[in-house]
């Protein structure tokens, strides 16, 4: 981040225009300012004064001063790469994208705000500065962007250190915060046996890796006040392995910044820390293509042919091609996949995850990528990382998936982050808090494990779940202290005796405050509604869904929970008007779309209901709630051959959604086609073994019609 200036601006300025989306966007000087005349948050054109750059290679984008102390980064950016590698152009960070001044992407919405989404990891120390009351920024830092002190900490001790000034002969450290020496005197031999190579002495903490986490890991901010040298988990709170984010077998998917990666491999595992590849000072790596990998890896066995099967020389014979292939973010960055793993064509072939393979080869399938793996190497290589098909059983809910769930749990040969996002999809099953995985996910050794055993009971009595998250409440860590408070909520104080009341009542003060401190986000004050909901707390609950609406009227789930919370207080009528509010402004959102439906069936009003039911899952078929509903719907209304083949497309998609066959079953056997409802029934009975309703269908008992669900 530097302010704008000759040097530091790279992009055309010389009166260059761009046009996205009807608007016409023009890039100019006016003295030594550098200007932009383009939509704002009227939609109508304005000039705008660039004040800052940020990013150099291979993009960089430009921040305008907007009122209240916020800086906003403009959608269009500089592709700073060269003309050859078709740079040196102004594109938009959302091509093909219909991106208004109403949606909260443009570059004066809410999601392009620098104070909140860029200026923690960008600049050196700092302080947000939000005030709900007065909506503004104080936004203040050490430093304009990432210096010594971002990753050693406060450096005034380590100066009085160098100049051998006041108590200088006591400081530990150099006078420094954190002891960055993970690596110091350590050596990495190579086994002749295995051709790899094994640390001199095991790595006995992850102080680097964690520091190195702070900015490179997908997570969110729970505290400011941070001491360098404590755990990540303190200061943020690090995403699982969820489908949004990353695929089933832990590849990126989404921005993912590193860390999620990298402690699935095995190199992580083996005790090789960010710095053993990465030069931190100067920003380059170790070594140069190959040789970075041959400090570890024997170039006899693997820099080699009948390693790789590639010409010596060409992109198939670089490891990083192999093992850490790359996914373009904004537009034009690739980035590495740092989970370092074997290719899986295999696992393509099964669940469409991607791979390395297909990279290069894209005419080619991934069966065919497959059968060369296995012709080379004589089988399937299989890798460190085995929980791919796991987490896919879990995401969709196949057969026995909680028994897989509950294994990979138990497995701890496998990455601590998988094993968390197992504990995490247990939810959906609503395990009994005396289940083997809760009672080791308690005790885990990991932070993300243990924080994981709190959200797998969030579906579960919370009273019987109480005694089981009771060493949660005064966990080392802080995310997974808040996690076990925020499932526990509700839960009145004389549950727990008075020391465990206590641990929980300052868990749920820190998980407030972890609120507080994203007080210019909708998301933060739809949790604290959501928190207040639980303990009843209603009227504070609705203030809370209210801000965050203030904050982001297009904000769905502040909009679907406070019409909710209306419904409860039999307040229809204005949660009416606080979903048909949120749909003029997100005209297609399912969700909003599926609430209003469902108020509407509240107060039979059936064709409308029925409309809104439509579009939702017209505009979601991923959720096959959404369908499942509508079908529902459909059948009430009189309809049930158009409410079967509404449900028959969407198991095509959704195979293992229990709600779905059921009704399909009861749909079927209402039209006198038991025949056909058998064979859902079958596979409904795959799923829910042991459930004697199911049993009686496939034994030709017939079952009940019901549609009321």
């Amino acid at each position: 981040m530097q302010p704008a200036s000759d040097t530091a601006v790279l992009g055309n300025f010389n009166l260059a225009t761009f046009t996205n989306n009807g608007i016409t966007s023009t890039f100019s000087r006016r003295g030594s300012k550098f200007m932009v005349r383009s939509d704002g948050p009227d939609g109508s054109l304005h000039d705008y004064e660039i004040k800052y750059t940020f990013g150099v290679y291979p993009l960089q984008q430009y921040l305008i001063a907007m009122p209240g102390g916020r800086l906003q980064a403009f959608g269009i950016a500089w592709d700073s790469r060269t003309s050859a590698r078709g740079g040196q152009r102004w594109f938009s960070l959302y091509p093909g994208q219909k991106v208004t001044y109403r949606d909260s992407r443009h570059w004066t919405g809410i999601d392009q705000n620098w104070n909140y989404m860029c200026a923690d990891c960008h600049s050196t120390n700092l302080r947000k500065g939000y005030d709900l009351r007065t909506r503004t920024f104080a936004t203040a830092y050490e430093e304009i962007n990432v210096a010594c002190e971002a990753c050693h900490g406060p450096g005034s001790n380590h100066v009085a250190w160098a100049k051998k000034e006041g108590d200088w002969k006591i400081l530990a450290n150099d006078g420094l915060t954190i002891a960055l020496d993970e690596r110091r005197a350590v050596a990495w031999p190579i086994d002749p046996a295995t051709s790899n190579a094994r640390r001199s002495s095991p790595r006995r903490s992850e102080r680097e890796i964690q520091m190195c986490a702070r900015c490179h890991a997908r997570r969110g901010q729970i505290y400011e006040d941070s001491v360098h040298g404590q755990p990540v988990g303190d200061d943020y709170r690090v995403a699982l392995l969820d489908e949004e984010h990353y695929f089933p077998d832990g590849q990126i998917k989404e921005e993912d910044y590193e860390y999620g990666s990298f402690i699935q491999s095995r190199m992580f595992h083996a005790g090789v820390t960010c710095s053993d590849c990465h030069e931190p000072h100067s920003l380059k790596l170790r070594a140069s293509g190959n040789n970075l990998c041959m400090q570890c890896h024997s170039a006899q066995k693997y820099d080699s042919p009948k390693h790789h099967f590639h010409k010596i020389g060409s992109a198939g014979a670089r490891c990083v091609e192999c093992h850490m292939p790359t996914r373009t973010y904004m537009v034009v960055d690739s980035r590495r996949d740092h989970s370092i793993r074997i290719p899986r064509p295999d696992l393509s072939v099964k669940m469409g995850t991607p791979n390395a393979c297909s990279n290069c080869h894209a005419d080619k399938s991934a069966q065919w990528a497959s059968e060369a793996l296995n012709k080379w190497y004589g089988y399937a290589p299989q890798g460190f990382q085995r929980f791919a098909e796991t987490l896919q059983a879990g995401s969709t809910g196949a057969p026995g998936a909680q028994q897989s769930l509950e294994r990979l749990v138990a497995d701890r040969e496998q990455p601590a982050i998988a094993r968390a996002a197992a504990l995490s999809m247990l939810s959906a099953y609503a395990p009994l808090s005396t289940d083997a995985a809760v009672r080791a996910g308690v005790a885990d050794d990991s932070a993300l494990v243990r924080r994981a055993t709190a959200r797998a009971l969030s579906n579960s009595d919370p009273t019987s779940s109480a005694k089981a998250l009771t060493p949660l409440l005064s966990d080392p860590i802080r995310s997974v202290r808040m996690e076990a408070a925020e499932v526990l909520a509700g839960l009145p104080a004389d549950t727990f005796p008075r020391n465990v009341a206590d641990a929980f009542g300052h868990a749920t003060d820190e998980y407030v405050s972890a609120q507080q401190l994203n007080a210019d986000r909708p998301e933060a004050h739809l949790n604290l509604g959501l928190l207040y909901a639980r303990q009843n707390h209603l009227d504070k609950a609705e203030e809370e869904l209210k801000t965050a609406l203030s904050l982001d009227p297009s904000f769905a789930p502040a909009a679907v929970n406070l019409a909710d919370l209306y419904r409860g207080l039999n307040r229809d009528q204005e949660g009416e008007r606080v979903l048909n509010d949120a749909i003029s402004r997100s005209s297609n959102d399912a969700s909003l779309e599926y609430a209003l439906g469902l108020l509407m069936v509240r107060q039979k009003r059936s064709a409308p209901a029925l409309d809104l039911l439509a579009a939702a899952a017209r505009n979601d078929p991923t959720n096959a709630r959404y369908v499942y509903v509508y079908a529902v719907a459909l059948n009430d209304s009189g309809h049930t051959t158009a409410a079967i083949e509404t449900l028959e497309n969407s198991v095509k998609a959704h195979p293992y959604d229990r709600d779905s066959l059921g009704a399909l079953v009861t749909f079927l056997e209402q039209t006198g086609d038991p025949a056909k409802a058998s064979i859902y029934a079958k596979r409904l009975d795959e799923l829910e073994q042991g459930n004697p309703e199911v049993h009686r269908i496939n034994a030709g008992g017939g079952t009940r019609t019901r549609t009321d669900r």
